[in-house]
């Protein structure tokens, strides 16, 4: 793949400044409306879920639609209406002011000083965290909200230029130069930069047993690739890593998922175009430049694996048939219908290391270098 692939334009990235001013103007209506208007004020926020989005082919990601939810301060919303109030004034006093960070689960207990206000259960404190990142269009990580879980690993011909937080001195990681293992990606990147001059292309790979395969034989070498591991649905850092170095080195990025329903509907769908209850944010976190390389259902019949799948389960045909059913994504791309045709017609799927079955280097000597040869990808 050629480095000269279309890129759509980067989101723009928020200044604190410029989110503690949104989140200024939010308080501001609201003691407008209580102070000046003489009413009950309100806080608007967009409906996520995939029946409020569209697949905007354009920006080449789910894109939100107008329906919305009112919250209207009343006896009977009183308590959300001032927990809402007190995360917002804690976002903006004590994060986006000071420069500082704060878990998920550490917002749950810190609602513990509030009074009457606080939260009972982390449930309540997440999912008004969402609303309000819904609310102020600002992905949460700009907030100063790091996720609890890791964002992924890389290795491959890319430098990664950090900052130490002690003195703002850059840090210089080379992921050539790891020895056996792979550099973390953190929980925040908006701050990285990077260099990679030799990469050819970002491989994202499902599975870290595969990754650590390649890793390994250092097929990096090989391919002038840059490998990244998933392990599974890949975390908001991973996705924003990915799609923050593929468009400031203009790289073309391929994924390497299981051959089933999930990986090609979870996975990979939510790498490329994000998902229905994200759409707020899917702009930040989305890798619209993304193409799906494997395992394809005509991979069993091309590289001989019919003894090597394994039956669907009812809940991989029912993951299926939903995703035709109802996924503007898929809906979208006929080439992918077929795919999930001809796998509920099979009524199989087949795993990354099935591969193995001729020989445990089979996917780094064989198959990989076939399958970018030929260059043909699911879109």
């Amino acid at each position: 793949m050629s480095k000269s692939t279309k890129i759509p334009n980067a989101p723009e990235i928020i200044s604190k400044k410029a989110a503690a001013q949104k989140i200024m103007a939010v308080a501001g209506e609201i003691h407008t409306d209580i102070v000046k208007k003489h009413r009950k004020p309100e806080m608007v926020f967009p409906i996520r879920s995939l029946q409020n989005v569209r697949f905007d082919v354009k920006r080449g990601h789910f894109e939100i639609l107008g329906k919305t939810a009112t919250r209207t301060l009343s006896y009977n919303t009183v308590k959300t209406f001032a927990q809402s109030m007190r995360l917002l004034a804690t976002t903006k006093n004590d994060l986006l002011d000071k420069d500082d960070i704060a878990g998920k689960r550490e917002v749950y207990y810190n609602s513990k000083s509030w009074g009457e206000c606080r939260f009972d259960e982390q449930p309540e404190s997440d999912t008004l965290l969402d609303d309000i990142e819904a609310m102020l269009a600002i992905n949460r990580e700009q907030l100063g909200y790091i996720p609890e879980e890791r964002g992924g690993d890389v290795t491959g011909p890319l430098v990664v230029i950090d900052q130490d937080p002690g003195n703002g001195k850059d840090i210089r990681i080379d992921c050539t130069k790891l020895g056996t293992g792979a550099w973390s990606i953190p929980s925040r990147v908006e701050h990285l930069r990077f260099e990679a001059g030799k990469a050819k292309f970002i491989l994202a790979i499902e599975t870290a047993s595969l990754f650590q395969r390649l890793v390994h034989h250092r097929y990096y070498e090989k391919a002038h690739c840059i490998l990244i591991s998933m392990s599974g649905v890949p975390t908001r850092a991973c996705r924003r890593f990915i799609r923050r170095l593929a468009d400031d080195q203009k790289l073309p990025v391929l994924a390497f998922t299981d051959g089933d329903p999930y990986g090609y509907c979870n996975i990979y769908r939510t790498l490329k175009v994000g998902s229905g209850q994200a759409a707020h944010i899917n702009r930040f976190f989305c890798v619209p430049q993304a193409h799906y390389l494997g395992v394809t259902p005509q991979d069993i019949a091309d590289y001989e694996l019919e003894d090597a799948t394994h039956p669907l389960e009812e809940a991989d045909i029912k993951r299926a048939k939903d995703a035709l059913k109802n996924d503007p994504f898929i809906q979208h791309h006929k080439e992918w219908q077929d795919a999930l045709n001809h796998m509920l017609k099979l009524g199989v799927r087949v795993e990354q290391q099935a591969f193995a079955k001729h020989g445990l280097n089979f996917v780094l000597d064989t198959y990989l270098p076939d399958k970018l040869k030929k260059n043909k990808y699911l879109p």
